[in-house]
């Protein structure tokens, strides 16, 4: 009996000490957290662009919602929804890209803290696509390279943003 009690207690404190210290997404990520507005190029397209960056799973992870629409074509749109958070190692990332194309062009991705924010990988079968995150204050670059050993590094995507107030949370219907 004595020793079922001392393993109950065991587990209820390495469960709490958990509970007190839950994981946190790296700060070059975090620093993503909140509105931002812009322009950019997608494959030599130009678009608007809207993110909304939050943390979840008690800070743990960050979630990300991406929107862009062509400027010649507003029916031409494009969402995707991005989480990141830390790796096992220190400045490690790890990602996860998923958007409007559906569940089959969904990507698990890792990357690197660096000097200026953060980069992160995602391999597809036909390229891999290298995103470099750059915060800067109320600014914000993104660009997108893809990768591939025919044609080396190709620019795929670029936007430059802006810090905007989020727009207040909707009431649960």
């Amino acid at each position: 009996m004595m020793k079922r009690m001392l393993v109950a207690v065991a587990v209820l404190m390495a469960s709490t000490a958990a509970a007190e210290e839950p994981a946190r997404a790296p700060d070059a990520v975090r620093q993503l957290e909140g509105c931002w507005q812009g322009r950019g190029e997608v494959m030599g397209k130009p678009v608007t662009i809207a993110v909304e960056a939050r943390p979840v799973a008690l800070g743990a992870i960050l979630a990300l919602d991406a929107s862009s629409v062509a400027i010649a074509d507003p029916s031409d749109r494009y969402a995707a929804h991005l989480v990141f958070g830390g790796g096992k190692g220190a400045g490690e990332v790890i990602g996860f890209w998923s958007d409007s194309f559906g569940g089959s062009m969904t990507a698990t991705g890792t990357g690197s803290v660096q000097p200026a924010g953060f980069d992160i990988s995602y391999p597809y079968p036909d390229a891999e696509f290298v995103n470099r995150w750059r915060p800067a204050g109320e600014q914000l670059g993104w660009t997108i390279i893809a990768r591939d050993a025919k044609s080396g590094e190709q620019p795929f995507a670029s936007y430059a943003l802006r810090r905007v107030r989020c727009a207040p949370a909707k009431p649960p219907q």
